[in-house]
């Protein structure tokens, strides 16, 4: 699989030509870089956003879609490499989702950072998931995905 160069925290590569999401359910801003095993994300927290809380955080339980998205990009960056279009996957469950706050802050950079785990030859996908602010994990999970064929 080919790469998409992972320019740290400089100008991240526009999502859509990654995820099969689209607004408004694409809630990424940008795909720094995959590699055959990962793939980093960022998003910055809108508070004029349709999922902000009136105080204009993310409530944190909307860390899984970003993973998962995070996820996609990956699937993407790979899809990319063979000129193809990003493809559907499906999250079937995660485990151990943990936060340390109730939720991201307004106008807050979030870094979305996953590694695959486990791969099968039948889709079947696991990730080991984590969300950065200002370089401190605060929300990780394990995601368990599927691509179609």
């Amino acid at each position: 699989m080919g790469t998409v160069p992972n320019p740290g925290r400089g100008v991240a590569q526009d999502p859509v030509g990654f995820v099969p999401h689209r607004p408004p359910m694409l809630l990424l801003d940008g795909v720094r870089g995959t590699t055959d095993k990962t793939s980093h994300a960022c998003l910055t927290v809108d508070p004029k956003a349709w999922y902000a809380d009136p105080d204009g955080s993310m409530p944190a339980w909307y860390g899984i879609e970003l993973m998962a998205q995070a996820v996609s990009a990956y699937s993407g960056g790979i899809k990319r490499s063979q000129n193809q279009k990003p493809s559907k996957g499906y999250l079937l469950g995660t485990r151990a989702y943990t936060s340390k706050l109730p939720a991201f802050p307004p106008g807050a950079t979030l870094e979305i950072h996953c590694t695959q785990e486990y791969a099968d030859d039948s889709g079947l996908w696991a990730f080991e998931c984590s969300i950065l602010l200002e370089g401190t994990p605060v929300a990780t999970a394990m995601l368990k995905v599927f691509e179609e064929k």
